[in-house]
């Protein structure tokens, strides 16, 4: 599974198109990722500590009918979800009624590896074989969707030395453009925008033959944040993904749908729909740093089949990271 930016993503650069080999950049990425992952185990600290209490309980009782229900509970209250979850603790049960587990330290490494499995849907790399890859970004207003296309433009020039440009096709918030724009600055990427209120349609076809005509590796499209519950903005944006389509057959490669995991069960929610308006291939779960919880990470990956690719938990560059099954795992559970 993804953990350095090279192994997130497919190119031609490996062979069979696999990720790129890490060499000396994955000592490189060590550092930063190991702040990463302290600082996720450090938000996710209130949900490991009740979901801990309820473990280290264990040693010391039954595996009995009411300590699956508060284990149940308690995974619950971490936003994994009731689907999930019952997956989960249905299968802990079988195994211990088996004698196959014990509790304590036995539970809390098998419970360890099926929120791992849980979360490992699908395929989490982002492929960029295609010449140019067209990426393109929704979700709603207030996910950071904006902000993250800034960084990925710029984790792919720094750390692929990919050529990058982006679209600014949300184009009804003027905010969006500008922000796009000192990103695209930033990141060292060449940007196609359009005056307030164009047609997204028309920034996304721009960008795909600008994009085309100066030899650019990857695409990134912006859209305009909406409300799931709009009916009439989600057809817009299957209508710029058509429009994508036609100007480049087999575009867009990847749909990623940014989802703020401050909102818990209601993130599903939208993911559901959006599913059904595009075809997501992936998500990018935000502000991770304002949540104790973030089981909802695997709620998705698991009712949905939708694999989250990307997680972020603070404003830097830095804080957006591929997403790792394990360590997301880890932190939420400890050990």
């Amino acid at each position: 599974m993804a953990r350095t930016w090279p192994e997130l993503f497919l190119t031609t650069d490996a062979p069979d198109g696999g990720p790129p080999p890490a060499g000396a950049d994955a000592e490189a990425a060590a550092e930063p990722r190991g702040r990463f992952f302290r600082r996720l185990r450090d938000n996710l600290r209130k949900s490991r500590e009740a979901l801990g209490a309820e473990l280290e309980a264990s040693v010391f009782q039954r595996l009995d009918e009411e300590a699956w229900e508060r284990l149940e509970e308690t995974l619950i209250y971490a936003d994994l979800g009731a689907q999930t979850t019952a997956s989960i603790v249905e299968r802990l049960e079988r195994e211990a009624g088996a004698g196959e587990l014990a509790g304590g330290a036995d539970l809390t490494r098998r419970l360890r590896e099926l929120l791992a499995e849980a979360a490992r849907v699908g395929d989490d790399h982002i492929d960029l074989r295609a010449q140019p890859t067209v990426i393109l970004c929704v979700g709603v207003n207030g996910t950071g969707k904006t902000t993250t296309i800034g960084k990925l433009a710029w984790h792919l020039r720094h750390e692929l030395g990919r050529s990058v440009l982006v679209a600014a096709g949300d184009t009804f918030r003027a905010a969006a453009v500008e922000q796009l724009a000192e990103w695209a600055e930033r990141s060292g990427a060449d940007i196609v925008r359009a005056a307030q209120g164009s047609d997204p349609g028309a920034v996304a076809y721009d960008a795909v033959e600008a994009a085309r005509a100066r030899g650019h590796d990857v695409v990134l499209v912006d859209t305009a944040g909406r409300l799931h519950t709009q009916d009439h903005l989600m057809e817009e944006l299957a209508k710029v993904r058509r429009v994508i389509e036609k100007q480049l057959p087999g575009a867009p490669h990847e749909t990623l749908l940014t989802i703020d995991a401050t909102t818990g069960q209601n993130g599903l929610r939208q993911a559901q729909l959006f599913r059904e308006a595009v075809e997501v291939d992936g998500i990018i779960l935000t502000k991770l740093d304002g949540t104790a919880k973030g089981g909802i990470a695997l709620a998705i990956a698991q009712e949905l089949g939708v694999p989250v690719k990307l997680i972020g938990i603070g404003e830097a560059i830095e804080d957006l990271r591929p997403f790792d099954p394990d360590d997301f795992a880890q932190a939420l559970l400890g050990g």
